[in-house]
């Protein structure tokens, strides 16, 4: 598990690590209901139909501090570090038209996702403005491919789910080929089981493959 919160890049060549983990954050979740149907004055509330999920949401702040009193292996200009986080969070990307998306991961958290908003308050500076110590208020929204989308909009239904053991020998698209022949599937599957890294299944561990359709 992450001692420090980690912001990642999918690919993986470019990564943040947060001096100082948040006391806290929040884990948001939302139901979209369709209710555009029109009823005549005086008639009871219409019904409310399910349209499908929001995505979910994460929002936390943390410290960076330039002063020299947290011990870290990172530079400790608060400058290059909000730089360092934009490049991986923030900056656009000339080749992808978009900024990144990021998996974030602490402890057993795991969230793949987007930064959609972030402020950088400044608290502390020295004699000549320079900041010596700022506060980040940070909000990412989850990120879903379609595959990822239609596994989770059918995972409840038992019938359909497939439940296997994972053996020593065997990988994690390789399942994915034979419960849907199509091994692509794995990153949806690792997220629909919370799995950290796809890479380091133990063998015994029990794995949900939820239906497609």
């Amino acid at each position: 598990m992450a001692k420090k919160m980690t912001i990642e890049t999918e690919d993986g060549a470019s990564k943040f690590e947060l001096m100082l983990n948040p006391s806290s954050f929040n884990h948001g979740y939302g139901i979209k209901y369709d209710d555009k149907k029109k009823k005549p004055l005086g008639t009871a509330a219409s019904e409310l139909k399910f349209a499908g999920y929001d995505n979910e949401t994460l929002d936390f702040t943390t410290v960076i501090d330039g002063t020299g009193v947290v011990k870290t292996t990172q530079p400790i200009d608060v400058n290059q570090q909000i730089s360092a986080f934009k490049k991986v969070a923030y900056n656009y990307v000339g080749d992808k038209h978009e900024p990144n998306v990021v998996h974030l991961s602490w402890g057993t958290l795991y969230f793949i996702c987007r930064l959609t908003s972030f402020k950088v308050e400044y608290v502390l500076f020295k004699p000549d403005g320079t900041p010596l110590r700022a506060k980040l208020s940070l909000t990412f929204s989850g990120y879903m491919t379609n595959k990822e989308e239609a596994l989770k909009s059918k995972r409840s239904s038992p019938d359909l789910t497939h439940i296997i053991e994972f053996k020593a020998g065997d990988t994690l698209p390789l399942l994915c080929h034979k419960v849907y022949q199509d091994g692509s599937y794995y990153m949806a599957v690792a997220k629909a089981n919370n799995l950290a890294c796809f890479r380091q299944i133990k063998p015994g561990t029990r794995l949900i493959f939820p239906p497609l359709i």
